[in-house]
């Protein structure tokens, strides 16, 4: 177990984060919790989301070799689960969007990489772009994230940072001529 309850750090951790002793220790007793959190990935005490993006880039490379169409489905399967997850998480912790629940940044990040060729560098690039348009929130994300709500408010403006992201790699990589 990452963290024991009685451990003073666990507490300050928890102050730190805003988050109740009693939804903290949850990530590890259930499930869907557990699964919420990027596998206890969002317990981490600096960048639960850039940890649970890089996450989502193992996601990504778990699937890389299958073709597009089940590419597509399995990746429209993450954010189905998302929406449920951190709709049901969020309820369950009392909060919009709780920083521990790093789905959506796991199921996201393979759509930046659809149809993008599997190169190291489009994969960093991807990264970057992903997280550049989920911390800063630019317009429409921002609108989005502040006035559609639950499960799916947490997801789509992932999707939405998602697929800005994907449109720079896209042209990228049709003005590099691939």
């Amino acid at each position: 177990m990452f963290f024991r309850y009685n451990n003073g750090v666990m507490n300050i951790l928890a102050r730190t984060m805003k988050v109740s002793d009693i939804s903290f220790r949850s990530v590890w007793r259930n499930p869907f919790h557990f699964i919420a959190c990027g596998f206890g990935i969002g317990t981490l005490p600096m960048m639960p989301g850039t940890f649970g993006t890089a996450f989502g880039v193992m996601v990504y490379l778990l699937m890389a070799q299958l073709s597009l169409t089940i590419y597509l489905i399995i990746t429209l399967l993450l954010v189905l689960a998302g929406i449920y997850l951190c709709g049901k998480v969020n309820r369950d912790f009392g909060t919009e969007d709780h920083p521990a629940a790093v789905w959506d940044e796991i199921a996201s990040f393979p759509i930046v990489m659809i149809a993008i060729p599997r190169h190291w560098y489009f994969v960093l690039m991807g990264f970057v772009l992903f997280r550049f348009f989920d911390i800063r929130k630019p317009w429409p994300i921002r609108w989005l994230d502040q006035h559609i709500h639950g499960g799916v408010g947490v997801m789509l403006d992932d999707v939405v940072a998602a697929l800005f992201s994907w449109a720079i790699l896209f042209v990228m990589t049709l003005l590099l001529g691939y």
